[in-house]
């Protein structure tokens, strides 16, 4: 009949949009478990574990690294789209996140709660399993903390920063305790550069966007004059502070001196930028100190396991 091509290709249509829709479903839900900020997750906690394992060991442990950044990517995921869904009201009247997936409305609360709890309990369930009970511990502390203390407090001052740097810097000690079953003081060694670090890094964040948090009413700068200062000793002191910390790894000989040399100037770098920004807060100096916050902590850590003693 005439007709059967005009059906056959509506149905190859419907099949096709089937196909698309399902694609940017799939891709929503990636976008909700922020695999940007998994990807420097899953670096330091690979650092953590590398630098923890026994030197005497015969091969190296694949299956034990796999396991250990499943787990801990899985609980980012469930603890990012879990505070998405916390923040949703919020993130709606703010321009740099009112087109995520739940503050669209592209994906239901109800979907997104399901869905981080079920990440987060996997992800923890998965390191009790496959790596130790301390490493799990660690990432229930993690994922509570940020869900339950940072994520209000942004909302009541701007210390917000302080509290969230704890459960921020936790994946190298997640690694750590994955290889060794226990924490020693290299891995707060580790703890101390991400800690640091994400001073610098948020309050560029947070100065470029500082008219969208005032406008969701967020509290992660102060209100009036007292701003600049905050921004300016946030950014320098954590910036110093982190430039001498860094070549810490060396003189504990977890890593050799070509980490310490690359080390030091990455830091110098990074402190560069941190000054230009504390003294002329600006979007364009903040765009430059945030660039560089992403290139440090990468660099850092991958010179810090290549060159592991």
């Amino acid at each position: 009949m005439a007709t059967k091509p005009i059906l056959a290709a509506l149905d190859v249509a419907g099949v096709q949009r089937g196909r698309f829709t399902d694609s940017i479903v799939l891709a929503d839900y990636w976008a909700l478990t922020k695999p940007e900020v998994n990807f420097l997750i899953a670096i330091a906690t690979a650092a953590g574990l590398c630098l923890g394992l026994p030197a005497a060991l015969a091969h190296f442990p694949w299956i034990l690294l796999l396991h250990t950044l499943l787990g801990t990517v899985l609980v980012a995921s469930g603890a990012a789209s879990l505070n998405q869904l916390i923040e949703l009201r919020f993130d709606a009247q703010m321009r740099r996140t009112a087109r995520r997936p739940l503050a669209s409305g592209r994906i239901q609360p109800s979907h997104a709660l399901w869905f981080g709890i079920s990440m987060s309990f996997l992800g923890v369930a998965h390191l009790v399993l496959f790596t130790n009970l301390l490493a799990s511990l660690l990432a229930a502390f993690t994922l509570l903390s940020y869900l339950f203390l940072y994520t209000p407090l942004k909302r009541i001052t701007p210390l917000c920063t302080l509290i969230g740097a704890v459960p921020g810097a936790a994946p190298p000690l997640i690694g750590w305790a994955a290889a060794r079953g226990r924490l020693d003081s290299e891995a707060w060694m580790l703890f101390a550069i991400v800690f640091l670090w994400q001073f610098p890094h948020f309050m560029a964040i947070a100065w470029m966007y500082r008219e969208d948090y005032a406008r969701a009413g967020y509290l992660v700068l102060p209100l009036g004059e007292s701003r600049n200062r905050f921004v300016t000793w946030q950014t320098l002191v954590a910036s110093v502070a982190l430039l001498a910390v860094g070549i810490i790894p060396t003189i504990a000989t977890v890593s050799g001196v070509v980490y310490s040399g690359a080390a030091f100037i990455l830091g110098g770098v990074f402190l560069y930028y941190g000054t230009r920004f504390a003294f002329r807060r600006s979007n364009v100096a903040a765009r430059q100190l945030l660039v560089a916050s992403i290139v440090y902590l990468p660099l850092v850590f991958a010179l810090i396991m290549l060159n592991k003693k």
